[in-house]
């Protein structure tokens, strides 16, 4: 072959090849509020109640939803920390640092979790993104 037929063909492939680039996608986990109806106001307070019983330095049969976490259940300020740690995680939400040091009592924690995203659970979702 010559050199003049062998020109037009390089040229041709490589073009091909600058057209043809592939996107390449990545799956981003992505937290979303759910679609779904928000938690009842039963729901949310079988939840706390449920978490709070199963820290170890509550007596369950001092646990009531009017209950003080340091005058009734006697926690220190780290103990109410960790408490609201745990609620943070069983319904899957972050409580920012000045909102959660205003939390003193359960029934705080389920107003709190009620008006928050109108106690809606955060669910994490795969959203797509590309690259080039």
């Amino acid at each position: 072959m010559s050199l003049f037929r062998l020109l037009p063909r390089a040229a041709a492939v490589s073009r091909v090849s600058r057209c043809t680039q592939t996107i390449q996608t990545r799956w981003v986990p992505r937290a979303m509020y759910s679609g779904g109806a928000p938690l009842s106001r039963d729901v949310i307070t079988a939840r706390i109640l449920e978490t709070l019983k199963g820290y170890e330095k509550i007596d369950p049969a001092k646990l009531t939803v009017t209950s003080s976490f340091q005058r009734d259940l006697g926690l220190d300020s780290l103990d109410a920390v960790e408490v609201m740690m745990a609620v943070e995680e069983e319904f899957s939400i972050e409580i920012p640092d000045a909102e959660a040091d205003e939390i003193h009592t359960v029934q705080q924690a389920i107003d709190y979790i009620a008006k928050t995203s109108e106690g809606q659970v955060l669910l994490t979702v795969c959203h797509a993104s590309y690259s080039g």
